[in-house]
Parts: C-alpha cells; sequence; structure tokens
C-alpha cells in the first residue's frame, strides 16, 4: 500500500468484510478474471492482507493461458513450414506445446520475430515479400481490435503475404461455462476492466440478471480493485445483486462501438477450445470467407498429430478457479518461470507466475 489514502481504504475493506463475513456465516471468494488484476492483487499483498476475511481465486484471465493445447500445437507446425515467419507478441515465445515450443522451434532454424505490435507486422511483411509472415492472434477483446485494423492495413496496402492464425476468444461466453458448473463456489467478480472498454458493461449484465451473482468492473491501479472489492462487499451485505461498473472513467454502457464494428465486419463467432474448459460455444472467433486470403487456417492447412497437456500440470484447474496455483504439486517445484511446465507459469498474465514473483500471500 503506497498512500495514506490507499491504507484507509484498507482499513475500510477489512471492516466491511468482517461485517459479511459475520452475515453469511464463513469466509467469502471472489474471482478476479483478468490476468493483469491477479498481477496487481499478488503485487500489492492484497491477497495477503485480507486472506482472513477473503479469497481472491484467479480466472480464466489471461488469453495465453487459456489458448487450447492443440492450437499451440498447430502453431509449432506453422513455424516449420518453409519460406515462413511466425509473427507474435512475446508471452507465446516459451508456452510448452505437446512436443515443443516456439523458441525451441526458433533454436532449431525456425524464424519467429516478437513484436509490440500487430501494425509493426505489416511493415515487416512488407519488407519480406519473399517470406510469409503469419501473426498469431491470441487475445481477448482488448487487442482483436488492433489485430483486426493490421489485417484492414494489409488488404488496403496490397500486402499479400500476411496472415492472421486466430485464436482470438471472448469473455463473456466463457464466464458463462463458469457459471453454468454446479461446483463453482465463487460469491462474486471482478471484471476485466479492459475488456469491457470494448464489450461495455452490458455485456455482463448476465450474470447478476441470470445467476443472481454481484459483479464489478475493476480498473487497474490498486485503489481501483480496492474499489471494486469494496462495490462487492457492499452489495451482499445490503442485499442487491447488480453488474456494476468501478471503471467509469473508460468503461461505457455500450462499450466501444467503432471497434466492435471493425470486429464484426472481419470475424464471425465459432464454438472454440480453452484450456480447461473444452469447447464453449460463440467463444471464438474466425475470419469471414471473404478474408480468407490473409487467413492463415485456410492459406496453410496442416494437421498435427493428436495433442495432450503437460503431464502433472494444473493449469486447467487454476483457470477455471477450482485450485490455487500453489495447490499443484508442480507449482514452484518441477515448475517455475525458468523451466516453467503449463502456460500459467510463462504468461506474464498468467496466475502462477504473479505468485511466483510475488509469493502467495496466505
Amino acid at each position: 500500500m503506497d498512500s495514506a489514502f490507499n491504507k484507509r481504504f484498507l482499513e475500510r475493506l477489512l471492516q466491511l468484510s468482517k461485517q459479511v463475513n459475520d452475515k453469511i456465516g464463513r469466509k467469502i471468494m471472489f474471482m478476479e478474471v483478468c490476468g493483469t488484476h491477479t498481477t496487481v492483487i499478488s503485487k500489492s499483498g492484497l491477497r495477503g492482507i485480507l486472506a482472513n476475511h477473503m479469497e481472491l481465486r484467479s480466472g480464466p484471465g489471461c488469453p495465453v493461458c487459456v489458448t487450447d493445447q492443440a492450437d499451440i500445437d498447430t502453431i509449432m507446425a506453422l513455424s516449420r513450414l518453409p519460406d515462413t515467419i511466425i509473427a507474435t507478441f512475446g508471452d507465446m515465445i516459451r508456452v510448452p506445446g505437446t512436443r515443443s515450443s516456439l523458441e525451441q522451434e526458433r533454436a532449431r532454424g525456425a524464424r519467429v520475430e516478437t513484436f509490440y505490435s500487430p501494425r509493426e507486422a505489416v511493415t515487416y511483411a512488407a519488407g519480406h515479400p519473399d517470406k510469409e509472415v503469419i501473426f498469431l492472434g491470441v487475445g481477448f477483446e482488448t487487442t482483436i481490435p488492433a489485430i483486426t485494423l493490421s489485417l484492414l492495413e494489409a488488404r488496403a496496402a496490397g500486402i499479400k503475404n500476411y496472415s492472421i492464425f486466430s485464436v482470438h476468444k471472448v469473455v463473456p461466453p466463457a464466464m458463462k461455462a463458469l457459471l453454468n458448473d454446479p461446483e463453482q463456489k465463487i460469491d462474486g467478480f471482478i471484471l476485466p476492466g479492459h475488456v469491457c472498454t470494448i464489450t461495455g458493461r452490458k455485456a455482463f449484465d448476465f450474470i447478476s440478471s441470470d445467476y443472481r451473482l454481484p459483479a464489478v468492473i475493476g480498473g487497474f491501479e490498486e485503489v481501483d480493485v480496492m474499489e471494486a472489492i469494496y462495490l462487492l462487499l457492499r452489495q451482499i451485505l445490503d442485499g442487491r445483486v447488480e453488474t456494476m461498473n468501478g471503471y467509469r472513467r473508460l468503461v461505457h454502457e455500450d462499450g466501444n462501438i467503432k471497434a466492435q464494428e471493425i470486429m464484426g465486419k472481419c470475424f464471425d463467432p465459432v464454438d472454440v477450445s480453452w484450456r480447461g474448459f473444452g469447447s464453449i460455444p460463440g467463444s471464438g472467433l474466425r475470419l469471414k470467407a471473404e478474408y480468407a486470403t490473409h487467413d492463415a487456417r485456410v492459406r496453410f492447412p496442416i494437421e498435427v498429430p493428436p495433442s495432450s497437456p503437460p503431464e502433472g500440470c494444473s493449469c486447467g484447474e487454476v483457470l477455471r478457479g477450482k485450485l490455487r496455483p500453489d495447490d499443484c504439486p508442480l507449482f514452484s517445484s518441477v515448475c517455475t518461470p525458468v523451466d516453467p511446465v503449463g502456460p500459467c507459469m510463462v504468461s506474464t498474465e498468467g496466475a502462477c507466475a504473479a505468485y511466483y514473483q510475488y509469493g502467495i500471500g496466505y
């Protein structure tokens, strides 16, 4: 806690959480549905400070982590194609597939380039017309608009050697899958502020209207997360159930309409598989047929051997909130950031990596 205001706010949270505990007769459990929230909570020490009154459980908030193992293996196969360059954000490099990772493929001679934005990859493709540049479309609503714009830019510029391998996912269907699990014991959700800037608050109204659980959209400062927790506790104490916006400076009721239109212009919703969840209806995006010339799945159809998750890895259970990272028997012993077994220990937004780096705290 860095400021006197935050410390006073925290004291209020502790008092309120004790009141809620007394009201419902047990310790409460909230889930943060965003890897950045997981990092903020871990780094600030909130998880440990509030541990006597509540558990803050991590959920499916990291797009790299929820990418299905079969998709990871297909990416490895794409990297082995001749005259092909895999373009990606950095988090994907060390994610283990069934038999390899991009890091290992690069050591064997594959061309793998990392970029901070997909637009850089388009520029790179323009400068390498003799190569096929495949951008890995890994991400939620937060990153999909920028990747979509890169596609439109490449198309407008007549750049034909730029394509996208889309494993894009959208969050609301995954929330429904999570909530339909009869074993789920979450009392409320801290919703992903970045995603909600695109989707808007209304896209998550079903959590309170259909499932009768409170939810609050959270920003990414310590005080934002504390406010989200405060608003969740307040709802429970007052006997209310709402999907509230705690990130009002950026999130609007209907979201970013322009970004939604851009995504809708290029992508169709499809059923896709998430790590730990299996297939979730309407939770993925595939390029429309008119963009097939930039669709890596169409341009480079390849078959890969059957995939299997890493032996002993509990990433699937961690992503569904069934386990904490330290419940996994491999955590910090066999599986570390230096030698990760599963994606949750690799990605900067992975729950296991955050717990490992900042401590378990309870």
